[in-house]
């Protein structure tokens, strides 16, 4: 196996859709073996997002449905039903670390997606441990981190993470649907909120939201949140506008 060791730009044309049968996207990557929290803040506000050494962006040219989103974490309250998952959750174990791999770690997300694959009609394919470790642990300089959610012992849920002074990038969530009723991906979600409330971190960046659709719908539901309003090079001005639902 080549190891990289240089920096590599690419943009791949025309691939199909993540989120619409109909659809094309267009995406730009970018691997890098190392990425300072300077130049990683300035990604994040220009829309990318990561997945071990691989940074990339959309940057589809006949659609626009895939709108970048960050909750502003200082005007953001609690509301009641919020509240009660925390209250549910208040005997859940949290622990904060570099990202891992284990039995469980693998376990939990087959279990997970063999799930949505069922109710989501997701694709599903058993994940390697290579396979895990160059999505999830590959690339985790000082910013990244895993939430692990811990029930009477029992790994129920793993959120990976970057932080930043000024950010937090939610990267990806996989949980135990038996433990349906603790609402493990929203506790998760109100968890990461808690603690850059702590921090005082101003955002959380939770990737790509589009609105009403089956998967990535849910988003809007943490507001205050902003939208990114153009798709500019990294060199240019990034513009994030309060969401304002018409």
């Amino acid at each position: 196996m080549k190891i990289i060791q240089e920096d590599i730009e690419f943009f791949e044309e025309n691939r199909e859709c993540s989120y619409f049968d109909t659809e094309i996207s267009d995406i730009r990557y970018k691997y890098l073996n190392r990425c300072s929290n300077e130049q990683y803040q300035n990604m994040l506000e220009h829309g990318w997002r990561r997945f071990g050494h691989m940074h990339f962006v959309p940057e589809c040219r006949n659609c626009t449905k895939c709108v970048s989103i960050r909750i502003d974490v200082e005007k953001y309250q609690f509301s009641k039903s919020e509240k009660r998952v925390l209250a549910k959750n208040s005997e859940t174990e949290l622990y904060i670390q570099a990202p891992s791999l284990s039995i469980e770690h693998l376990a939990l997300y087959d279990k997970y997606h063999e799930y949505m694959n069922i109710k989501k009609k997701w694709p599903f394919t058993s994940i390697t441990p290579s396979e895990y470790q160059r999505s999830y642990i590959d690339g985790n300089v000082q910013f990244a981190q895993e939430f692990l959610y811990v029930k009477e012992g029992k790994l129920i849920g793993v959120a990976l993470t970057d932080i930043l002074p000024q950010a937090i990038s939610s990267i990806y969530c996989y949980y135990d649907h038996d433990y349906e009723n603790y609402s493990v991906g929203k506790f998760s979600i109100l968890a990461q909120i808690k603690v850059a409330k702590e921090l005082n971190i101003p955002y959380i960046y939770l990737g790509y939201w589009i609105k009403d659709h089956f998967s990535m719908g849910y988003k809007e539901a943490y507001t205050p949140f902003e939208i990114l309003t153009n798709r500019v090079p990294l060199d240019e001005e990034a513009i994030w506008k309060p969401y304002c639902n018409q």
